[in-house]
């Protein structure tokens, strides 16, 4: 589980998380936060401190004490269930003494730098928060027997990785609207400097203040060269990656044609 918790300063007020919402169960809710904030009277930007941007003990003492805190509140309006030797831990004094001992050992929370930098790490968002939950490409078959689909096993290496997986037309569709998200839920929602109301307002002058240059307007359809309308030349350079510019084409060569055979003698 992935989890961001943070007060930032009150001169970095306006640090503008980007929360994802995702569904209970079928997958961990991110948090994108810049690193670094709009000062109150708007003439700096105010970076945060070099390091990580949160500290590992502190991050993990707040995730100890808020989901021991939450599993308590279940237990107290009865939405857990416990059966066999753990059948005792439904009585409220035997289940604060279970738990007596998770409060006081250390949590394990794990943060690193990305490998490839902030570009891999939203690029792997995106395939998260801009598709739906299969492609068509992976669905092989629908009939009698169910509804028959790709999938990948990255235990394991090779040809044997991409697998196939027949279930009934009722378990897919269970599986399938789990990524459906609850009446009133937003699957992305922006705040601080990319709230909606303040948009237009704040990002030309985070631009200024990071001496960013503003973004080039896509041109019209028919208009500049084929990089300047985003569309991939058909010819690269394999040495410097420039698009190749057509100069001429030859046409192909008549081939060779075989000495005409001898006439036969009458």
């Amino acid at each position: 589980m992935h989890c961001c918790s943070t007060s930032p300063p009150r001169r970095c007020a306006r640090s503008p998380p980007i929360r994802s919402t995702w569904v209970p169960g079928s997958a961990p809710p991110w948090c994108c936060i810049p690193g670094g904030g709009v000062a109150p009277d708007a003439d700096r930007w105010v970076p945060c401190k070099p390091g990580f941007f949160l500290s590992v003990r502190v991050l993990s003492r707040l995730f100890r004490r808020r989901f021991l805190e939450e599993l308590q509140n279940l237990h107290r309006d009865g939405q857990l269930r416990f059966f066999g030797e753990h059948v005792d831990l439904a009585d409220a004094g035997a289940f604060a003494d279970w738990l007596m001992p998770l409060r006081q050992c250390e949590w394990v929370v794990y943060a690193k730098r990305p490998f490839a930098g902030p570009e891999a790490v939203l690029a792997y968002l995106s395939r998260y928060t801009h598709r739906v939950a299969i492609s068509n490409s992976r669905l092989v078959a629908a009939d009698d027997r169910g509804v028959t689909f790709r999938w990948k096993d990255y235990r394991e290496h090779g040809r044997t990785r991409y697998k196939t997986m027949t279930i009934a037309t009722e378990e897919f569709m269970r599986r399938f609207l789990l990524h459906v998200l609850p009446s009133g839920f937003h699957r992305i929602r922006h705040y601080g400097l990319l709230a909606n109301a303040n948009r237009k307002h704040d990002i030309p002058i985070v631009r200024e203040l990071l001496h960013q240059p503003l973004p080039t307007p896509p041109a019209e359809h028919g208009e500049g060269s084929a990089d300047q309308r985003g569309v991939r030349p058909t010819f690269v350079c394999r040495h410097c990656g420039a698009p190749m510019l057509v100069i001429e084409t030859f046409p192909r060569a008549q081939h060779i044609r075989g000495p005409p055979a001898s006439a036969r003698p009458p």
